[in-house]
């Protein structure tokens, strides 16, 4: 298995990982993102590829802390194909954003995951996440309607 970085032609493999997850596809619009992901030096996407199949992939984006010296590495996207979970990639994934991350100077890593996600809670846990839970509450609001 390789880790390697996402490109446009894997459009088709994103969308139908992205669906294991319940998200809704459009694969010209998962090309334009991935281009655009690939534009933007904070940013990088990466996949796990066996024998030419894309089996999971992983997003990352590099943030600055205001407060403080130092930036942050958040995990925005991570999804395993169900067949091949179990088997290591979701970790070699996981390494290859931190490494992305801690190459650019990041001192923490983040991830969000949704509540009914439990399995996917555990893993993070496994490679030394921790749960914090009740220290801050997200708020979200759409801008497209402004």
């Amino acid at each position: 298995m390789r880790i390697r970085p996402l490109v446009s032609a894997d459009a088709e493999a994103v969308d139908g990982l992205l669906h294991q997850l319940g998200y809704a596809q459009d694969g010209a619009a998962a090309a334009a993102r991935l281009e655009a992901w690939d534009d933007d030096p904070s940013s990088a996407a990466f996949a796990a590829e066996l024998g030419g199949a894309v089996l999971g992939l992983i997003a990352v984006h590099v943030c600055p802390f205001f407060e403080r010296p130092g930036s942050w590495g958040r995990i925005v996207a991570l999804v395993v194909a169900e067949e091949a979970r179990g088997h290591g990639v979701g970790g070699l994934l996981v390494a290859a954003a931190e490494a992305f991350a801690a190459d650019r100077g990041c001192v923490r890593m983040e991830v969000t995951s949704s509540d009914h996600r439990e399995a996917a809670h555990e893993f993070y846990v496994r490679r030394g996440y921790e749960v914090q839970t009740g220290r801050s509450t997200r708020f979200l609001r759409d801008l497209d309607g402004r």
